[in-house]
């Protein structure tokens, strides 16, 4: 009879995290897919308006979307401590304590990873270019303490009182 295998765990590296995040946006690319299918069905094809050569989309639609992605990665953590992306790369969500994370935790960590996102606002305003780069330049800074940090943590696990451990 073959005896339990015990999980050890290490703190998960920069490069690690990155591959799983793409992992996972190929994720979110297919809900958010999914659920504007849906929507597009749901309005018999009225969720996108074009009649006036403008391109207006319904103004419940993207909260919808954010709720539907985050939901996603909040039911992820709170239920296994990983995505898929976590998975392939081996990854889990734990708390300081080395607990599953709380739904507080998770919600506080999902808030602070998404809040750079907020910065794509100044696309209409400064452009393509600089709305991108300062969404980018936001998430550098948030990932930034990962590279001191003894944990590996990047600042929304800090702030949030979680860890990303990397599985053996």
């Amino acid at each position: 009879m073959r005896k339990p295998s015990m999980i050890v765990a290490a703190p998960c590296p920069l490069w690690r995290r990155l591959l799983a995040l793409v992992y996972d946006l190929l994720v979110v690319v297919a809900i958010v897919m999914v659920v504007g299918l849906v929507c597009q069905l749901a309005t018999a094809g009225r969720l996108i308006d074009t009649t006036h050569g403008a391109v207006r989309v319904a103004g419940w639609y993207r909260p919808l979307q954010a709720v539907v992605v985050g939901g996603y990665f909040l039911a992820s953590w709170c239920r296994g401590g990983q995505t898929l992306g976590m998975r392939a790369w081996r990854l889990r969500l734990v708390s300081a304590a080395g607990a599953p994370p709380s739904l507080r935790q998770a919600l506080v960590r999902l808030a602070l990873a998404a809040l750079p996102l907020a910065l794509l606002a100044l696309v209409p305003y400064l452009g393509m270019r600089i709305g991108f780069g300062a969404m980018l330049a936001a998430w550098a800074l948030e990932l930034m303490p990962a590279r001191l940090d003894p944990e590996r943590r990047a600042l929304h696990d800090r702030l949030a009182g979680t860890v990303l451990i990397r599985l053996h």
